[in-house]
Parts: C-alpha cells; structure tokens; sequence
C-alpha cells in the first residue's frame, strides 16, 4: 500500500539503545488517506520514539472497514511489503509479472530491492467489507540494491503455545522463525512475524529469542499481556503496540472472552533508515533520487501488469533535509 500522508518531521536526536526489557504501550495514531480509496488506517509504526522493532519499520492496520479499495501503481524501494489480510479479498498485480488475490490465511511478500511498483484493487465493483495488517520490513544493505520479487505462501506452520492455565493457544509463522517453527517466506534479517491465538478464559506463554525486540498488537477480542511472572499485566487492544524491548525468554498473554494479537520482532536492525512515503533508505540524496526516478517514468520501476497511465505522483519532499529516523526508547 502506498503512504499519502506526509508526516516526515526530522529527528536529530542521538539515538537511544536498545539495551533491556521495556513494556511501552504505544497509541497507534487515524491516518486519512483520502484519494479515491477515501480510507483511513490505524498506524503502529513507525512512532517518533519507536521508528523501527527489529527490521519492522511500518504497521498499519485497514479495516475493518466497508470500501472499495483502489490503490494505483505506486512505488517502494529498500523494504519487503508483508501483506496478511483478515477480511475479504484484494488483487495484487506488480511490474515483475505478478497478478494475485490476496486472501486471509496467506502471506503475501513483495521484496522492492532498488525499485517495484504495484497496485492494489478490492475485488469486485461494489464496496466490501475489507481488514488486513500492512507491514514493512527494511532491507539490510546486503539486499536492498538487488533485484524485486513477489511471492506468495498459501501454506504456513502452525505451532501451539503451553497453556499457563486454561487451554492451549496457537500461533501462525507468518515470517521468520518462531517457537521452533519457520515460515517458508524469504527473510534477510532474524525476524519473527506471527499471529497469535489465545483461547477463551486462558493464559499462554509466548517464547521469545532474548536477543531480539519484540512488540504485540491486539488484532481482535481482549488480551493482557504479563510481561513477568509476578508483575501486573497490560491490557492491549488493536489501537496499541506493547513494545517489550530485549533479553525477555517469554511473556505469557491471558484473556477472558478469546483474543488474536500479532507478535513482530527480531535482531535489532543494523543501521538506522530514513523513510519517506514509500521509499527506505540510508540518505537523503537516495530519496530524492528515487522519487525522480519515479516522477520521470524511469524503467527503474517498471510497469505494473495491465495498467496504462494510470499512477499514484509522488507527493513534493519537506522543505527541510530528511534525515534517519532513531530511536528515543
């Protein structure tokens, strides 16, 4: 999905480290996007303080909603796109060929490499329910040069979770490796993204690598996450992300009525990134770049299978220097 919004203030900071167990709740902010899609969505990440969770540098949250989606061409460069819908259907169709539906239980991964661009079109003519989590991982430097890709992953490990009381959960590997299981989807930086599922009147405990951050974010139903054992808990919902910070072996997550939450994480990412509309870099030379690439048609793109002239213009860059984005947390 592309970024119409354009709330790129400079951080100048030094950056904090990422040095210990935290439990932030973090307010996911309404974001209109207008244009002919009128939508809006609930943004997780990036937070002013909080701009990357491991290689995670992007979390939105579209739906539940009644609309009809239509997302021209648009381009990424320097992230993979991890779509993992939850309501209705959305055809997917990029400049390396690909033309899919989009659908809930399957993981679909767009890698831009130096440039893709894609659409995005709810299926059918008439507005349809639609809900779906849109995330983005940065590409570390050993990739995000390369060459794009897409695919797509029907078929992905479930594994359960110990019940601390109550009945077992279960968790969906949807990217990365998680409780011993690993997703089929391509990856370059340790990460985990997951779905976790908590049955009714139940506690589970989630394992997590201690070298690696994590957050939740509630998805549906009511949770509460107990960072430690003898520790109160933190209730979280679909407008929150609980940041837990490292060096946590598990959390357990409890709740009354059933909840689903998606767990995202990984090994901190190895530089800090500047990122404007749909674009990840290191400078700001490489956005403006990018975004003249763009705007002049350049085949560094390509062509979006059986679109004409149809595109999404790139919006004009701040009248200040866009500089990395650091962590204040």
């Amino acid at each position: 999905m592309t970024r119409l919004d354009t709330d790129d203030a400079p951080i100048t900071e030094a950056p904090a480290a990422c040095d210990g167990p935290r439990a932030l709740l973090l307010e996911a902010r309404e974001v209109p996007l207008g244009g002919v899609r009128a939508m809006s969505v609930r943004r997780a990440l990036p937070q002013r303080d909080l701009p990357l969770v491991g290689a995670w540098c992007f979390l939105d949250r579209f739906g539940p909603q009644v609309t009809r989606m239509r997302v021209e061409p648009h381009p990424h460069i320097g992230l993979q796109t991890v779509t993992w819908p939850l309501v209705g259907e959305v055809r997917h169709r990029d400049s390396v060929g690909s033309d899919v539906t989009v659908r809930r239980g399957a993981l679909n991964l767009m890698t831009s490499g130096d440039g893709i661009s894609h659409s995005e079109y709810s299926v059918g003519a008439d507005a349809a329910p639609l809900d779906a989590l849109q995330l983005w991982v940065a590409l570390p430097e050993s990739r995000r040069h390369g060459a794009p890709a897409f695919e797509q992953h029907a078929v992905l490990p479930e594994v359960p979770l110990d019940a601390v009381q109550g009945d077992a959960g279960s968790a969906t590997v949807v990217l990365g490796a998680f409780a011993g299981a690993s997703s089929p989807a391509t990856t370059y930086t340790p990460i985990v993204g997951a779905e976790i599922r908590v049955p009714a009147g139940s506690r589970v405990s989630l394992p997590l690598d201690p070298a690696w951050e994590h957050a939740l974010i509630g998805v549906a139903g009511d949770a509460a996450v107990h960072a430690a054992p003898d520790a109160g808990s933190t209730g979280v919902d679909d407008a929150h992300l609980l940041y837990l910070g490292i060096r946590r072996s598990s959390v357990d997550v409890s709740s009354v009525t059933g909840a689903t939450l998606f767990l995202l994480g990984g090994e901190p990412f190895e530089d800090d990134i500047v990122m404007w509309w749909n674009f990840v870099g290191r400078t700001h030379e490489e956005i403006v770049a990018a975004r003249d690439a763009w705007e002049s048609r350049d085949a560094r793109f390509g062509r979006v299978i059986d679109h004409g002239d149809e595109r999404i213009p790139a919006p004009p860059l701040p009248a200040v220097r866009l500089t990395r984005r650091r962590r204040r947390v």
